[in-house]
């Protein structure tokens, strides 16, 4: 039986491997590959070694706080607290001792950093005042997960203790959401303007979306030097507008993952995937997001209870699959570039 793989194939995964970052033609190329075939697996183990190899075998979890349910009026249409999605009618905060009993258990179990996610329309000086309690409360690094800001806002955030913000164009944007891509692209460069790291998600996959528009997507993370990329898909709460589309699998996700990984080079401190699944821990990913409180992807207002998935589960996961989550994090010291990578395209939009 012949084991060779495509030479083409073979050249794209060998300059991969070589942390170079892979071009936009050479990420689709990938992208088509058959989910079956023999280059498939040849690309997802290029990924593994190299994630293994960058990240000395650290796996991470980036413990995600969902701070406030809202029926949120901007309405994405993937988003199970869109106020059109009719699942939550109230406004509800939890409880500054409700957060700080999340935060303080992440910690002991050694989270490696906490992802503090509202919903669009929740106040900046709440954000501010949550980091300030958090940050005299657990050593911990926090990330903000939250609107479009400015640069006065960045130091803000700086101010109150967040060293970096989880922000995304989300593949839809501005179809499927009424938010502006060049804002949201605005918003990433102002983290960097300010000192804040950068965390990014290819994300919310579904089957609709073509391969051009999620490479090009993965080539703005590398482009803007994102701490962390990966590939995050849809799910679909019931009743969700998306529902006709359907949803990827988790090893099509982790085909994906694969591509982001070579396309991102030596640029992250990590890569991530979510919801936590093995798949993708052969395939380039190290970084899962235990969850708590709301989550735009269940109908329950503490996701705890519903989807998410706690640290020790995906601790034991990573375990499983030889990744090591005990090491201190990586991720807010790993190699970043703090300019554009040459070679690289300006992010294109179909």
């Amino acid at each position: 039986m012949n084991l060779d793989i495509a030479p083409n194939i073979d050249d794209i995964l060998k300059k991969g491997a070589d942390f170079k970052g892979i071009d936009r033609d050479e990420a689709l190329l990938l992208m088509g590959l058959d989910l079956h075939a023999r280059e498939t697996y040849a690309l997802m183990q290029t990924a593994n070694r190299m994630s293994r190899d960058q990240f000395k075998g650290k796996a991470e979890n980036h413990f995600h706080i969902g701070v406030n349910v809202a029926p949120c009026p901007l309405n994405c249409e993937f988003c199970s607290l869109a106020e059109r999605a009719g699942i939550f009618t109230e406004c509800v905060e939890f409880s500054e001792e409700k957060i700080l009993a999340w935060a303080r258990v992440a910690e002991s179990q050694q989270a490696d950093a906490l992802n503090i996610m509202t919903t669009g329309n929740f106040s900046f000086q709440r954000v501010l005042e949550i980091g300030r309690l958090l940050k005299n409360a657990v050593s911990t690094p926090l990330v903000a997960n939250t609107r479009d800001i400015t640069h006065k806002e960045g130091e803000l955030l700086l101010d109150a203790g967040y060293v970096g913000a989880y922000h995304s164009v989300r593949l839809g944007e501005g179809r499927d959401t009424p938010l502006n891509v060049d804002k949201r692209i605005h918003s990433i460069q102002v983290f960097r303007d300010v000192g804040l790291q950068w965390m990014n998600c290819v994300e919310p996959v579904g089957p609709e979306h073509s391969h051009e528009e999620i490479v090009d997507l993965m080539l703005l993370a590398r482009r803007y030097g994102a701490t962390y990329s990966g590939v995050m898909r849809r799910i679909n709460f019931p009743g969700s507008p998306m529902e006709k589309h359907g949803m990827i699998t988790e090893l099509e996700m982790a085909k994906m993952v694969a591509v982001s990984r070579l396309v991102m080079g030596d640029v992250p401190g990590a890569h991530c995937t979510h919801e936590p699944h093995a798949a993708s821990l052969l395939a380039g990913a190290n970084l899962f997001f235990p969850e708590v409180g709301s989550s735009p992807r269940d109908g329950l207002s503490d996701t705890e209870k519903g989807r998410g998935k706690g640290i020790e589960y995906c601790r034991t996961l990573q375990k499983e699959m030889n990744w090591n989550p005990d090491p201190p994090s990586n991720c807010f010291t790993g190699p970043r570039s703090d300019s554009p990578p040459a070679g690289h395209a300006e992010f294109e939009r179909n």
